[in-house]
């Protein structure tokens, strides 16, 4: 049974940093595309980045690009999300996915429980 476990997240000022992690258990992490998403309050869950099976390829949706960086580390089956210079914009529950084919991550995919990240102004 795969399992996905999201830490990291809190309440920062906006220019702080947070790194979120994602602990998978149940398969080896190189068998998943990885990746994060987030809800804001009354809106929908959106895309934020991924990172596919041994890092090659990184995508990012262009609000958090330069501010935000996706990583992973195979041998620890955990993947991680840098979060830096936060704005308050980037409040939000915050995702981890996880995806053999990405391009079914919604409905096949595995996903955890989620973690709050809040910024205040």
């Amino acid at each position: 049974q795969v399992q996905l476990v999201e830490s990291g997240g809190g309440l920062v000022q906006a220019g702080d940093s947070l790194r979120l992690s994602c602990a998978v258990s149940g398969r080896t992490l190189s068998s998943f595309v990885m990746g994060w998403f987030r809800q804001a309050p009354g809106k929908e869950r959106e895309f934020v980045s991924s990172i596919s099976y041994f890092g090659g390829n990184i995508m990012y949706v262009d609000s958090v690009r330069g501010r935000l960086t996706i990583s992973r580390d195979n041998a620890k089956n955990t993947a991680y999300l840098q979060m830096n210079s936060l704005k308050p914009e980037d409040t939000a529950v915050y995702y981890c996915a996880a995806a053999e084919n990405w391009s079914l991550v919604v409905n096949r995919g595995y996903w955890g429980q989620g973690t709050q990240v809040t910024i205040s102004s």
